[in-house]
């Protein structure tokens, strides 16, 4: 039978009173018809129940070969891509889904991509999700960057990435390119393409129109809202992750956007470094024997001996309110060791738990006590910035070897890390 379904299929399954739309998926069960709604939700039939279903869009048999048109007409970007939920699709066998494993797959489902721009260059470092990651795969996409925005036929740089450590690597990139001459636009899906709620189009729309901006910046590009009606482009320094499913689950914190951007124009919010001829320098150094902690009530402080025998170098103490940890009537005082694994050589930085304002320590007498013993207090920066930063800092072994000039470029602002505007 020509219209036979099978896996992978879009169909309509007919039940006595309802219709259901959906992908037909493999499920390892007899007698059950399972599919994945537009939702993305899986929902499963008995057959008995089930009168008939309908195809309505064959799955494709084979891969499709996709010519990438130039038109002379459009400005040329590059693009990296590295994985995560914006380059996957759904597997019809198990429900979930799988990466997309060629550029033409990637570029068969984002066809808007190209209204905008000819995408002349194309990288793909890696396919890893971001929670598998770390600072080596950071220098690999700053490497592949640094090349395609040394190209003068390239306008700009869109590179796509997993949602959940994203601000980890917005951050690095904003640390290890230096003299940034283009736009440098990383954005995200929350949810794969073949979902009718995916905010992969719109996000990849306003890259693209990021991309051959004026801003010579790194930013985080993705959905302002639930609704498709505009992006943010965000500072890759000053941006967290706040939902775990949220289509606008990327926020500014602490500072504006650079700009919202809407699929045919942008609007500028905030300052921003302008596109320029410079050429692009790597400084891609990094201390991996760092650490980032959460303190906690009742946290015994013999933690950081672990660090220490570990030969961490240095930690990023996330601390309650304007700065805190532990002392005083605490039954157990953090002080004492803190200054012994400082003495000791372990740099150690504060942040807020609070995420959104700024620490600071002069308010209690506890926090002017932290000061005092040599913690290094990181104002309004963000955690997971704070974190890369000081694996950065602490990687030029010129500055390293000497703690006040590590406190003074922990507090130099090199990429919009630091907020001197905001309010206390």
């Amino acid at each position: 039978m020509v219209n036979k379904p099978s896996f992978g299929d879009y169909v309509e399954v007919h039940l006595t009173k309802e219709i259901y739309e959906g992908t037909l998926l493999q499920n390892p069960e007899k007698g059950i018809i399972l599919l994945k709604l537009n939702s993305g939700y899986n929902i499963g039939f008995k057959k008995k129940d089930v009168l008939d279903v309908k195809v309505l869009k064959k799955a494709l048999a084979k891969k499709e070969e996709i010519e990438l048109k130039k038109d002379s007409k459009k400005p040329s970007i590059a693009m990296i891509i590295t994985g995560g939920t914006i380059a996957s699709r759904l597997n019809p066998k198990t429900g979930g889904v799988d990466p997309l494993d060629t550029p033409e797959n990637f570029f068969k489902f984002y066809p808007k991509l190209f209204e905008k721009v000819n995408i002349m260059k194309l990288e793909m470092p890696f396919m890893k999700a971001s929670e598998d990651m770390d600072f080596k795969d950071w220098q690999k996409i700053a490497r592949a960057a640094t090349k395609l925005l040394n190209d003068n036929n390239i306008r700009g740089l869109i590179i796509t990435h997993g949602t959940d450590f994203l601000h980890y690597t917005s951050a690095a990139l904003s640390f290890f390119l230096k003299d940034l001459n283009k736009p440098v636009v990383l954005t995200y899906s929350q949810r794969s393409i073949d979902r009718a709620s995916s905010d992969a189009n719109l996000n990849l729309q306003c890259s693209a129109l990021a991309a051959i901006s004026d801003m010579a910046e790194v930013m985080i590009v993705g959905h302002a809202s639930s609704n498709d009606d505009y992006c943010y482009a965000m500072p890759g320094t000053k941006v967290r992750k706040m939902h775990a499913s949220k289509r606008d689950a990327f926020k500014v914190i602490n500072d504006k956007p650079f700009a919202k951007i809407f699929p045919n124009q942008i609007e500028k919010i905030s300052s921003y470094k302008i596109r320029n001829k410079n050429k692009v320098k790597l400084d891609l150094k990094f201390e991996e024997k760092v650490a980032l902690v959460k303190i906690y009530p009742g946290q015994d402080p013999s933690i950081l001996d672990y660090y220490l025998k570990q030969k961490y170098k240095g930690i990023v103490l996330e601390m309650s309110g304007l700065g805190h940890v532990p002392t005083k009537k605490a039954r157990k005082n953090w002080i004492q060791k803190l200054k012994d694994v400082q003495a000791k050589g372990l740099i150690v930085c504060a942040t807020a738990q609070t995420i959104y304002g700024r620490l600071n320590p002069w308010v209690y007498s506890s926090g002017r006590g932290i000061v005092k013993i040599g913690v290094i207090y990181l104002e309004d920066m963000l955690s997971e910035t704070a974190f890369v930063k000081l694996g950065w800092v602490l990687g030029h072994k010129q500055w390293a070897k000497d703690k006040e000039m590590v406190k003074k470029k922990m507090l130099e602002n090199f990429s919009h890390e630091l907020n001197d505007k905001l309010e206390a």
